[in-house]
């Protein structure tokens, strides 16, 4: 692994492509409230002027520049190549991050060499009183991988009273805001690349926690997310990388005892959603699911080498984070709307 030769204790990453107008309204925050941090834009080979942007208004902001664009992940995988530093911190370009933000995550990873990923509390930049649906406060899996978040169930977002102001151990944090430790990352192979986007943290925090790592959330740190900034929730490519990578994730990670019966329930789920998306007029998000079931069995050389590298040897139901139930059945027939109703 080559790495730079500039070295720095805690570099905050941003991964941009074409999002000028969310570095021009977030980029502030982020070099105002992250003293002793090396900030760094990674630039997936962007078309508008999101380069010059940085470059003229902020140049104490160091530039990656990739030569195209390669998504999430392996955007992510090729930058911090070249980043050396203890802590990485991958951050979405539309998160607007608090004074000293930094500080709970970091003290609660140099205290605990176990935590390889944290998370803050993330609420919505639009209704700040509320949790966000990206990440809220730490994310958990129901027993069929599903997963979900404390603060958010599906649709539904909770209003922040201060429920989650705690240090928790969680299953995944989200990629939108993701501390986690340089050595770790780059030991786990970071992201993967056939995920492109969507749930590649779930899997990078899966793969830690088979690794021995504790995955943390810390709600005594607060940033807002806008959310929606590359794939709004509507659009159908968002539908086909949700479901794909979502069978891909239980594909790759599960013990083999409980492989064959969870992929086949999980498939009847994913075809019992396309046809409510069909009744509900939603052709191209029906087909979009049809089509993640085909990649995925036609790529299934790939995934599963994937699995023989990286599955989990223990007992799945017992980690951390992982809730012995179905919050699909708990939501959508029990009418559970929050964590703590389940």
């Amino acid at each position: 692994m080559a790495y730079s030769t500039s070295t720095s204790h805690t570099a905050i990453v941003i991964l941009n492509w074409n999002g000028l107008h969310h570095l021009q309204a977030f980029l502030p925050s982020v070099v105002s409230n992250s003293p002793n941090c090396e900030i760094i834009v990674a630039d997936n080979a962007s078309t508008d002027a999101s380069v010059a942007f940085v470059r003229e208004n902020f140049p104490e902001v160091r530039l990656i520049q990739l030569d195209q664009n390669y998504g999430f992940c392996e955007g992510y995988n090729l930058a911090l190549r070249q980043v050396q530093a203890k802590y990485y911190v991958l951050l979405n370009s539309d998160v607007a991050v608090t004074p000293n933000w930094t500080v709970p995550l970091l003290d609660l990873m140099e205290a605990d060499e176990s935590v390889a990923v944290c998370q803050p509390k993330i609420n919505a930049h639009q209704h700040p009183g509320f949790f966000e649906y990206a990440g809220a406060a730490g994310g958990l899996l129901d027993t069929l991988g599903y997963p979900f978040c404390r603060g958010r169930l599906f649709e539904t977002l909770e209003e922040d009273n201060g429920q989650y102001n705690d240090v928790q151990e969680i299953f995944w944090a989200t990629g939108a805001c993701m501390f986690v430790r340089a050595e770790v990352y780059h030991a786990l192979g970071g992201l993967e690349p056939a995920f492109f986007a969507h749930m590649e943290e779930i899997d990078f925090c899966w793969r830690a926690k088979n690794a021995g790592y504790k995955i943390m959330y810390n709600g005594h740190s607060q940033v807002y997310h806008l959310g929606g900034g590359t794939l709004h929730k509507s659009n159908p490519r968002k539908t086909y990388l949700n479901f794909r990578n979502g069978l891909a994730l239980v594909y790759k990670n599960l013990p083999s005892s409980e492989l064959i019966p969870t992929l086949a329930l999980r498939v009847v789920l994913d075809w019992i959603a396309a046809f409510r998306m069909v009744m509900a007029g939603q052709n191209k998000d029906a087909q979009a699911v049809l089509d993640a079931h085909v990649d995925l069995f036609r790529n299934r050389s790939y995934w599963h080498k994937s699995r023989k590298e990286q599955q989990s040897k223990g007992n799945f139901h017992s980690m951390a984070g992982v809730y012995n139930g179905s919050v699909v059945w708990k939501y959508f027939i029990r009418q559970k709307r929050t964590v703590r109703d389940l």
